[in-house]
C-alpha cells in the first residue's frame, strides 16, 4: 500500500498503483483479476443497506 501525498485520497492512490501492475503471464493476470473480484465482493458485503424504520417490530 502506498502513503498518500498531501491533499490526495489514499484509496485513489492505491487504485492507481494497482493499474500500473502489468501481469507477466496468464496465471498472474488471473490472480490480479481475482484480487479485484475479492475487493469488489468485500465492498458489497460491507455496504450498508437502508433500514425501513416506518414499521416498528413486534
Amino acid at each position: 500500500m502506498s502513503k498518500a501525498k498531501n491533499g490526495l485520497d489514499k484509496n485513489l492512490s492505491n487504485v492507481t498503483e494497482a493499474f500500473r501492475i502489468t501481469p507477466v503471464n496468464s496465471h498472474h493476470a488471473q490472480q490480479l483479476q481475482q484480487d479485484k473480484n475479492d475487493r469488489r465482493h468485500k465492498d458489497s458485503i460491507n455496504f450498508d443497506q437502508p433500514t425501513d424504520l416506518s414499521h416498528p417490530r413486534s
